[in-house]
């Protein structure tokens, strides 16, 4: 639903249902009572978009709107054309998406993780805690445009080893720069690539991790390490000119996985190729080689051994805005049905005005506010807990599927119209519940946050 429509110029009311004004209607009836009644319980009539943007805090209500804005005004224009164009050539994207960088650089996006002098975001917004900016933001991106939304906010991923770290002097040696290339309309994305072609979720998950086989190794050199293997599924890695790369050290498993600040211009790095995706087409998932990519001994991030820490708390930190994505998606499935069932006559009448079409509606409608309070609750703290994290990502995600299966039903035949979008949204949904860890290794998660709780009500042998 759109924010800005003007509810009072609406008709008087459905079939099956009384005006508004009617003196049985709850908010005709709520004016009838004192005055100190009407000032705690009357209500008039608003968007839920409007009722819910209310209950933030200032900061974060001006950043809902500046965020549903651009994607309104830069997202939305290319995010047809963008999914339909053929597969495009590693390192040769579209001048449609080159130009949606430029304008999301200059307009702040790419660098609102850090508050000026480092970043774009005001000092007042940085009051509140940076997941749950990022996941207001996430979800008015993803309302408009999966493949778009997702190579804007792969950039925010890449980062956050690098911000976890807490070193100033990597922020002024490497995200500085970056930021003020961003500034000026050239981007500098980074990414985050930990997933390896043997290895999907066992790089996110302990018990999988301590079976594996590292695939990335840094081997020791003359003031740094050479890294040799293959990552792959790296969002946004063709595009990328820095980043956050984890490798085990030669010899050891996992525990020795070190977080490395790559170049894409360092000899022996590329980007070999990129999938040819079902949904977020925008945004390339490349397959990455390292052929004996020396890097210095100053591009440890966070220390040696310190890899699988970081990895960790940036999923920690990236699962609540993927959730967030799983929001956006339902949210453009019930606009477009909510659309489609105003706009489409059957014998006369719209097809809003069967309670059928309503009782449909208003699933979709309340399953969509759900998860997004569940998102908005979760992301109210600087330092998410992984239980918190994992259950929004893989309950939201699986939500929002069946929000837009309830959509598409709605629309029977017409769903399958890439003009109404919404076989897009179902496309672009459906890896919400794969990366970040599949809602299967989620699921997982959230016990092995709980695991105590759990051996505590085991009764002894």
């Amino acid at each position: 639903m759109n924010p800005s429509i003007t509810l009072s110029n609406a008709m008087s009311a459905l079939d099956g249902h009384l005006p508004a004004t009617d003196v049985l209607s709850p908010r005709a009836a709520l004016q009838s009572l004192s005055a100190i009644t009407r000032g705690l319980m009357a209500y008039q009539p608003d968007t839920l978009w409007n009722t819910e943007t209310a209950r933030l805090p200032a900061p974060l209500q001006r950043l809902r709107h500046r965020a549903r804005a651009f994607a309104q005004q830069e997202l939305a224009p290319r995010a047809l054309q963008l999914d339909a164009l053929p597969h495009w050539p590693v390192g040769q994207p579209p001048e449609a998406l080159k130009d949606m960088l430029a304008c999301a650089g200059r307009a702040g996006w790419l660098t609102d993780m850090l508050p000026a002098p480092f970043g774009s975001a005001s000092w007042r917004e940085y009051r509140h805690p940076l997941v749950l900016r990022s996941c207001i933001k996430v979800e008015e991106f993803s309302r408009v445009c999966g493949g778009q939304m997702l190579l804007l906010c792969a950039h925010t991923l890449g980062l956050a080893p690098i911000l976890l770290t807490g070193n100033p002097n990597d922020l002024r040696r490497f995200v500085l720069p970056a930021f003020r290339a961003l500034q000026r309309g050239e981007p500098h994305l980074f990414a985050f690539a930990i997933t390896e072609p043997g290895a999907g979720s066992d790089v996110e998950e302990g018990h999988g991790a301590a079976q594996l086989r590292p695939g990335v190794v840094a081997r020791r050199a003359d003031g740094g390490w050479h890294l040799n293997g293959r990552k792959c599924f790296i969002s946004g890695g063709d595009m990328a000119r820095s980043l956050t790369v984890f490798a085990a050290l030669e010899g050891e498993g996992m525990a020795s996985w070190t977080c490395f600040l790559v170049r894409s211009d360092m000899p022996g790095f590329r980007a070999t190729r990129t999938e040819l995706k079902m949904g977020m087409r925008a945004s390339g998932a490349a397959e990455l080689e390292f052929d004996n990519v020396f890097v210095p001994d100053s591009h440890v991030l966070g220390g040696l051994r310190k890899g699988w820490a970081l990895n960790r708390q940036t999923l920690n930190l990236s699962r609540l805005p993927v959730a967030a994505m799983g929001v956006g998606f339902a949210q453009a499935a019930t606009d477009i049905a909510l659309d489609y069932a105003c706009r489409t006559t059957l014998g006369g009448r719209a097809l809003v005005h069967d309670q059928a079409v309503q009782l449909c509606l208003a699933q979709m409608l309340a399953e969509t506010s759900t998860i997004r309070a569940l998102v908005w609750q979760g992301a109210r703290t600087w330092a998410p807990r992984q239980s918190t994290a994992s259950m929004a990502k893989f309950h939201c995600t699986d939500v929002a599927m069946r929000v837009v299966t309830l959509a598409m039903d709605l629309l029977g035949s017409h769903a399958l119209d890439h003009s109404q979008r919404l076989e897009k949204v179902y496309r672009d949904c459906r890896l919400t519940q794969i990366f970040e860890g599949t809602n299967q290794i989620n699921r997982l998660a959230l016990i092995e946050d709980q695991q105590e709780e759990v051996l505590a009500r085991i009764p002894p042998a």
